[in-house]
């Protein structure tokens, strides 16, 4: 009897935790939806190195989208973008049988992905999870604060969310940038301390992989990072072997 009710109570608390973060999640997101600054109001890409190929992109993804068998989306900007050039190889091994859909796009702040989900024709497919790494843009000199970086990154989990209530969403921190320590590293890494609030562990994860980029002095690399932003395939093995556990296990594969 005594075995019964532990068991009983930590039923009973382990319930009520999950609804304190649900009810954390549910005020997290309101009190997003009641922002009005750049980095969350949907915007299309207009600059004019980006007119000739990002609509374009845009339009052959929706119809990438169309034609349905998706399990997973990839949602960021040129560092997701890479998979296809630096990153194409690991791709092919990771995510294409997986039936991934890159959905990053160079150049792109989080306004232009809020932009691109709001157009997009999620209609045929039921992904079971995203992959979210976005902000990085946004975070040149006074374009977006380090407070504003994650209501922006909450907007977009809240988008996908709603899109596709059932599937599962990891968001990664900021990739780290600059070959060492200052104030816009640090400004990447405050806003996904701030964005990590709409974690749930349940549907919604958060993950930050930057230490495995860096060295043991926080230095980033031209090994790994040539231009100290994009990842080369060295970079980008690292990140697929990062997030390998935790897409298996939010997939559902890991028995």
């Amino acid at each position: 009897m005594r075995r019964r009710i532990s068991v009983i109570a930590v039923l009973a608390l382990t319930g009520l935790l999950l609804v304190g973060c649900a009810s954390q999640q549910a005020r997290v997101f309101k009190a997003v939806e009641a922002k009005s600054h750049s980095a969350v109001t949907p915007v299309e890409q207009t600059a004019e190195w980006a007119v000739k190929w990002w609509m374009p992109r845009h339009e052959a993804v929706c119809e990438r989208l169309t034609q349905g068998h998706v399990d997973v989306l990839f949602i960021g900007d040129s560092i997701t973008h890479g998979w296809e050039n630096a990153g194409k190889e690991l791709w092919e091994t990771y995510y294409a049988p997986r039936n991934a859909v890159n959905m990053g796009f160079s150049g792109d702040r989080t306004q232009h992905v809020l932009w691109r989900l709001d157009r997009s024709d999620f209609k045929g497919v039921s992904p079971k999870l995203a992959v979210i790494m976005i902000g990085t843009n946004n975070s040149n000199g006074d374009d977006n604060t380090a407070e504003e970086i994650p209501d922006a990154i909450i907007a977009i989990c809240l988008r996908v969310r709603t899109q596709f209530p059932e599937m599962k969403i990891l968001v990664l921190a900021i990739f780290p940038r600059n070959p060492g320590p200052g104030d816009q590293r640090e400004k990447n890494a405050e806003a996904s301390r701030l964005a990590a609030r709409v974690a749930d562990g349940k549907m919604i994860h958060y993950l930050d992989i930057n230490k495995q980029f860096l060295t043991d002095q926080d230095v980033l690399t031209k090994a790994v990072m040539p231009d100290y932003l994009h990842p080369n395939a060295t970079g980008y093995k690292i990140w697929a072997e990062a997030i390998e556990s935790k897409m298996a296990e939010l997939l559902g594969e890991q028995k």
